[in-house]
């Protein structure tokens, strides 16, 4: 007899009214108020718009034109969205602090697939908690989440509290049943507003509904693919898998502080152990890179990001930081430092992969090895090369 297959543990993380949250966090003046983010001519349409304005019915896709009839005292903007490209990817780095499969599914959404993890975390909704509290802290965002056993569920559940909120869908059959039969059917996947008609006229209007329909009069109405997802969507099956999407073109670590940094001396040892743990990461995963960034953002939210092109790829900590603090050094920046962070890219051909080079001298091939398999052992901050 098989072992029975334990359980998936799936998030999927949507951040709340993304554009307009990020206009409202680097825009105090529009905070409280309706806010509307489109095509402002006269063929626009809405792209998203603050819960605020959702109140007087406000909604994406809707003509810009309905929108201000609807709402004439909302602030109205083009969207700048190199900006919001750039925030969604410190959001998405914390997925992948979290999680070790991500799916992106849009600008501001994404599963997580955190199967396999319980030993390491204290129970899916603490962790989801934390994942929110990181979000909201290191880059001043609400999402919320929602927790399934599956993709199908996964998403239903975290649009049902929103904003802000966290869904926990119990793993199982009944307690699918107890979540999903409830709700109207138009939240399966692929009920569109005819299907949805369709289904009324047969006295179906919530996914019990559906799920108690005779299988045989699903098929004459629908046909007999629609009708088998119809009907396996209605008892919460979904099998399909987290599937990220393409390698990593980067790593990094990022870091930020609960008050900000001002001592010189301070951002210097943060530099140094961010350097370490890049390096400790690249060297893990066979690679090299080219180019190092570095990423600093103060304390009212001004962000900056400078890069610097070596001359041999690297996976050393010693090169990574030296290039790092000749960016922070060059950049000067004033006032307060809330998050340092740094990256590598621009990742080495396969030939020049090789964990230690010949050149390199022996001693610090031999230190290296060493402090690799101490880390190995027990976890990349065991170690550090410390500095003068």
């Amino acid at each position: 007899m098989g072992k029975e297959q334990k359980a998936r543990v799936i998030f999927h993380v949507d951040m709340d009214a993304f554009f307009a949250s990020v206009e409202q966090r680097d825009h105090p003046e529009y905070r409280g108020k309706p806010l509307v983010i489109g095509g402002l001519s006269g063929r626009g349409v809405v792209s998203t718009c603050s819960y605020e304005a959702r109140r007087y019915g406000v909604h994406s896709a809707m003509p810009m034109g309905e929108a201000q009839r609807r709402c004439p005292q909302a602030v109205f903007l083009p969207g700048d969205y190199a900006r919001y490209r750039a925030v969604s990817a410190e959001v998405f780095r914390i997925f992948a602090a979290f999680a070790p499969v991500v799916e992106p599914l849009s600008i501001d959404e994404a599963f997580l697939d955190v199967t396999g993890m319980e030993r390491l975390i204290e129970s899916p909704r603490a962790y989801a908690v934390q994942l929110k509290e990181t979000i909201r802290r290191e880059v001043g965002l609400v999402a919320s989440v929602g927790i399934a056993p599956n993709k199908f569920l996964a998403k239903i559940a975290s649009d049902l509290e929103k904003p802000d909120g966290l869904v926990v869908v119990p793993p199982d059959a009944a307690g699918v049943r107890a979540f999903l039969w409830p709700l109207p059917v138009r939240r399966i996947w692929g009920v569109g507003e005819k299907t949805a008609a369709r289904l009324a006229a047969l006295h179906v209007r919530t996914v019990g509904d559906l799920a108690r329909m005779d299988p045989a009069r699903l098929r004459a109405q629908f046909g007999a693919k629609t009708a088998a997802q119809l009907h396996a969507l209605s008892l919460g099956l979904d099998d399909r898998p987290v599937a990220p999407r393409g390698e990593a073109k980067s790593i990094g670590k990022e870091e930020t502080f609960a008050r900000d940094l001002r001592c010189q001396e301070d951002i210097d040892g943060v530099l140094l152990r961010l350097a370490e743990q890049v390096g400790w990461r690249l060297r893990r995963a066979g690679k090299k890179a080219r180019t190092i960034q570095l990423k600093v953002r103060r304390g009212d939210f001004t962000t900056w990001t400078r890069s610097r092109t070596l001359a041999a790829p690297t996976c050393y900590d010693e090169d990574i930081y030296e290039a790092a603090v000749t960016l922070y050094r060059a950049l000067a920046p004033a006032g307060g430092i809330r998050l340092l962070g740094i990256s590598a890219q621009n990742f080495g051909a396969a030939e020049e992969l090789s964990l230690f080079d010949a050149e390199r001298p022996q001693k610090k091939e031999n230190l290296y090895r060493a402090i690799d398999g101490l880390k190995q052992r027990f976890g990349e901050n065991i170690i550090g090369h410390g500095h003068t």
